[in-house]
């Protein structure tokens, strides 16, 4: 199911109003993408304002007496039984509005900066696939690769070879990802071609570990570096990889 089938749906979750097969599938894919994870807290969000009764207010008198009278002089005929119907209308109206208002405001939300992020690096990947422009500097000793780094970055990147762990190390280029330069390392496992990416942490952050678009990723943190790893390659060698590389 893909993204778009997916946030189609959320509402119907919600309510319970789909069948097991679709909802089966909306949870499948909701494990593996963050973004549609985000959207649907979002509406989850609204559910749960709406039943505490947080947008439901008591009108002041004045103002009802107001609407009232308002009503009876706009047409005599009305009973005073009828104008207050029409008052629980309008005010119904006002509370349907402030919850329409509240989920735009929560649809439109902008993403959170690890969903931003997560993006960001699976489209980076992809893009290194792409044009053609893999490494910037194609080598497996980082003796060369390091140094080519040196110049262009306020850091110095690991550059280990693992090909003896079936990791050949193909080289290096730089990206660009959170408003700054950062270093790309790229290694191989079989015909699958991992991007590792380098840069000094901003901020704590545990690890983890997503799905997203076919592509698989790591991140983790240490000594004040945050270092991210995507590919294609199946979660449990991409595991073995990264063990390897915090080594």
């Amino acid at each position: 199911m893909t993204c778009e089938e997916t946030q189609n749906l959320l509402d119907a979750c919600v309510d319970g109003e789909l069948d097991r097969s679709s909802t089966l599938a909306i949870e499948s894919h909701l494990r593996g993408c963050p973004p549609c994870a985000s959207a649907l807290a979002s509406i989850k969000q609204l559910v749960s304002a709406l039943q505490k009764g947080s947008l439901r207010f008591s009108a002041p008198q004045h103002l009802k007496s107001a609407v009232l009278s308002g009503i009876e002089r706009a047409n005599p005929a009305v009973q005073r039984s009828q104008a207050d119907w029409l008052w629980v209308g309008f005010a119904a109206s006002i509370v349907v509005i402030v919850a329409l208002s509240w989920l735009v405001a929560a649809r439109t939300a902008k993403p959170s900066l690890e969903t931003q992020l997560i993006g960001d690096i699976v489209s980076s990947h992809v893009r290194s696939l792409m044009a053609n422009h893999l490494t910037d500097v194609s080598s497996s000793d980082n003796h060369n690769v390091k140094p080519w780094f040196a110049d262009k970055l306020d850091y110095s990147p690991p550059a280990t070879d693992l090909t003896a762990q079936g990791f050949p190390l193909l080289g290096g280029r730089m990206d660009y990802l959170q408003n700054r330069p950062v270093a790309a390392l790229v290694y191989q496992r079989n015909k699958h071609l991992i991007n590792f990416f380098v840069w000094p942490a901003n901020e704590s952050t545990p690890e983890s570990q997503f799905a997203l678009r076919g592509y698989n990723l790591m991140h983790w943190e240490k000594s004040g570096m945050t270092y991210w790893l995507i590919s294609d390659l199946n979660p449990k060698e991409l595991t073995e990889c990264a063990n390897l590389l915090k080594e």
